[in-house]
Parts: C-alpha cells; sequence; structure tokens
C-alpha cells in the first residue's frame, strides 16, 4: 500500500498564498516497504497523479501550528475522556478549545500528551484532498517524526522559498516548531543556529539540514557556542515517513476520519460501469421481448375472437374463447350423436372393456355401482376379493383413460385426452 507523505508549510505561510490549493509543500510516495519512489516540491494543486495512486495520505503538520500539551488525567474512558479534554487544556490554551482540534496520545505515568491544532485550517486541509481524489488522509505532528535519540535534541530545518521553519523534538512526547524571518537571505544559516542556541542552550543537538546547506551550517557553527555539540547531517524522506507511520497521533480523527484503510472504489469504477451497462442493456431486452410476447398474445387472441364471431355470430364472447370453442365444439358432436371421451358411455364401454379383459378367469370383487359426475366414472368395489389397481391403471392407459384410487374399494376414471 503506497503512502503519500505530504510536509506542509507553516499556516502562517500558507496565508500569503491565494488558495490552500497553491500552497508549495515537500512530497515524497513511498512504497510499501518504505522505499521514497518518488520525491520532490510542488504545490498541491501538482500533486493529483500522486494523491490518486497512494492509497493513503499523510500530512506532516508544522510544528508551529500544533502545541502538545502534558496533561494529567485520571483513567477514564475513550468517550469521557474526549468529552473532558476542552476543560482539562483550557486555561493552558489562548483560543477558544471548540476552535481547536484535540487529540490525546497514549498514557504514560498518569500524563497524557495531547496535540492541539486549529479545527478550520484543518478542515480546509481535508476538503482540499478528498477533492484532489485522496481517498484516506492522516495528520500527524511533524516535531514527532524527527529521529529520537535520548539524552539528545533533534532539530530540521525546512527551506520553502522565503518561509523558514525549525523543528525541534526535546523529548519522546515533546517538541516545538519556529517561523523565522530573517533580515536578509545571506543571514538564514546565521539566524538558524543563533536560534537553535537559545532555544536549546546545553543538550547536544543532531541538526537536519538541505543536502546541499550542510557545509554552510558546519562553516557557521565552528564559531557558534553550538560547535562542539551540534551534529550536521543532510535531511531525507527516510527518517520524516518512518517517524510519521510510527506516530501515535492522527489529528484527523478529532474530525471524524478513520484512520484505518478505506476501500478502494476507483479501482472498480470501470467495472461497476460494465456491470451497470449489461443489466440496462438484459432490462431492455427483457422489456423488448416482454413486449413483443404481448403483442403476439394479443394478436392470437384476436384472431380467436375473430374466428369464433365467423362461426358463431349470435353467441356472446366470454373471457376464454378457446374453452367457449371446445364447448361449441363438444356440443355439436353431441347434437350429431357422436360422443366426448368424457362422456358417460364412452367411459363405460372403456372401463368395461378393460374390466373383462383384465379379470378374466380370475378372483375378483364384484362392482358395487357406478355414478357418472363431473365428466367422471366413479366405480364403487363390494369387498369380495382382491382389487387389482395396477393392472387396471395400466390397461386403461392404453384405452386412453386414467384411474385414481380414491379410497379402498372406490375408484375414479377419467378420460385421458
Amino acid at each position: 500500500m503506497s503512502t503519500l507523505y505530504i510536509r506542509l508549510p507553516s499556516k502562517a505561510a500558507a496565508d500569503s498564498a491565494p488558495h490552500v490549493i497553491d500552497l508549495s509543500c515537500h512530497f515524497a510516495l513511498a512504497a510499501d516497504n518504505g522505499v521514497i519512489e518518488r520525491e520532490g516540491v510542488s504545490m498541491l494543486s501538482h500533486l493529483v497523479d500522486p494523491i490518486t495512486q497512494a492509497q493513503r495520505v499523510v500530512l506532516l503538520l508544522a510544528a508551529s501550528d500544533v502545541n502538545l500539551l502534558h496533561v494529567k488525567v485520571p483513567p477514564m474512558s475513550a468517550a469521557r475522556l474526549k468529552a473532558a479534554l476542552p476543560n482539562l487544556i483550557e486555561d493552558q490554551l489562548i483560543s477558544d478549545p471548540a476552535e481547536c482540534v484535540i487529540v490525546a496520545g497514549p498514557a504514560s505515568e498518569g500524563l497524557r500528551t495531547v496535540a492541539v491544532v486549529n479545527r478550520v485550517w484543518l478542515d480546509l486541509l481535508l476538503k482540499v484532498l478528498l477533492e484532489l481524489g485522496a481517498r484516506q488522509v492522516a495528520a500527524v505532528p511533524a516535531q514527532l517524526c524527527l529521529p529520537y535519540e535520548p539524552g539528545k535534541v533533534t532539530a530540521a530545518v525546512g527551506e520553502l522559498n522565503d518561509d523558514i521553519d525549525v523543528t525541534i523534538r526535546f523529548s519522546e512526547e515533546e517538541g516545538m516548531g519556529l517561523a523565522i524571518v530573517p533580515d536578509q537571505h545571506d543571514t538564514i544559516v546565521h539566524d538558524v543556529v543563533q536560534t537553535l542556541g537559545s532555544v536549546v542552550p546545553e543538550a547536544p543537538v543532531s541538526l537536519y539540514v538541505q543536502a546541499s546547506s550542510v557545509a554552510a551550517y558546519q562553516a557557521e557553527l565552528t564559531d557558534s557556542a553550538l560547535a562542539e555539540r551540534c551534529t550536521v547531517f543532510p535531511d531525507s524522506w527516510t527518517h520524516w515517513a518512518s517517524g510519521a507511520k510510527g506516530s501515535s497521533f492522527n489529528l484527523m480523527a478529532g474530525l471524524g476520519m478513520a484512520a484505518g484503510p478505506g476501500f478502494n472504489w476507483n479501482q472498480w469504477r470501470w467495472p461497476l460501469r460494465i456491470a451497470a451497462a449489461v443489466v440496462i442493456v438484459n432490462l431492455l431486452g427483457l422489456n423488448v421481448e416482454w413486449w413483443r410476447l404481448k403483442h403476439e398474445a394479443s394478436s392470437l387472441r384476436s384472431g380467436m375472437i375473430q374466428t369464433f364471431k365467423l362461426t358463431y355470430p349470435k353467441e356472446p364472447v366470454t373471457a376464454n374463447p378457446v374453452a367457449q370453442m371446445r364447448g361449441k365444439i363438444a356440443q355439436a358432436q353431441h347434437d350429431a350423436g357422436q360422443s366426448a371421451p368424457d362422456d358417460f358411455t364412452a367411459l363405460a364401454a372403456g372401463f368395461g372393456e378393460v374390466w373383462t379383459n383384465v379379470l378374466q378367469g380370475s378372483k375378483t370383487p364384484s362392482i358395487a355401482a357406478l355414478e357418472y359426475a363431473d365428466r367422471s366414472l366413479l366405480v364403487r368395489l363390494k369387498t369380495d376379493g382382491t382389487a387389482p389397481t395396477a393392472q387396471m391403471k395400466t390397461a386403461l392407459a392404453s384405452h386412453n383413460l386414467s384411474l385414481t384410487e380414491q379410497k379402498a374399494g372406490e375408484w375414479l376414471i377419467r378420460s385421458a385426452k
């Protein structure tokens, strides 16, 4: 899962830009194994490709924009802690807690490190990144992304146009940021070294600067009070990415953004479109076929009604012209002396013939009664023998008759035509 890291300048520097999307920033695209695939400096509006390519975007907020406070907090649930935090840190803030995003880190010896950032600024960054195609956004304090060595202070100088940010990490959960405005461009190195010496008067310092500026800082440190306790290193995205990955803070959680991986709908965009197109085509095909069959059925019905009217012009057409025509044909055959397959005469004759052939010379029950109703012949047998039901069914089938045993000693004979 590739991750895009964006190291932002301070909010004060961003205020000078026409819009946040025009803000210049350092960025790096890292692969799953942490290898930096691409890095550089660009405006946010030009980072559409890496933003959409990355599974996750991590913002390294300028240290000067994030206050890290240490608060003594009694044991309580996460929900109660979230509700209590604004009151616990209110006396340490200049602004209204309602205007800030407040996120607490893990507890250590009864203390919690609380990160505080301006809500409007963070919300604006989130909206811009989502509009640019980010799938997931996290935000961490830049000062806690610097390498940490016990007993040492780590600092980094960020230069972007005329904006100079110094990020300092004092301990595992403590850091700060300083924005430096030099009188002249040639005094940048001098001003940074002087400021760093004032902020860190005693501890050893590991200073990370641009590779092209390492010699200049080493030369400046020669005549400085920091000369014996400050070591200069070329800055690299490797330690920034590693620190951001291991950070326990995600300030976007204060805006409701989940830190876990989200489902990538972009890669399913075309399959979903194709599936939708297939469904639409099939629905159209089904509707066309339904209309065709409906038209065919209507034509057949119209034809049958027309035939019936031509044959029986004086008869009103009912809802089922087919059954009406069959009834008329049967009636005509009856009037002409022809019996229907389900008339009493036909059923009785067929049954009698089969009865005689199957039961000839065997001890069989006698017939108690024959009843004709609903175009069926009901045969009741006496209980003076064994009824050969199976043989009768087979024999009757050859005469287009069916036998159904209603109960013991009762057969129902019907025409199979």
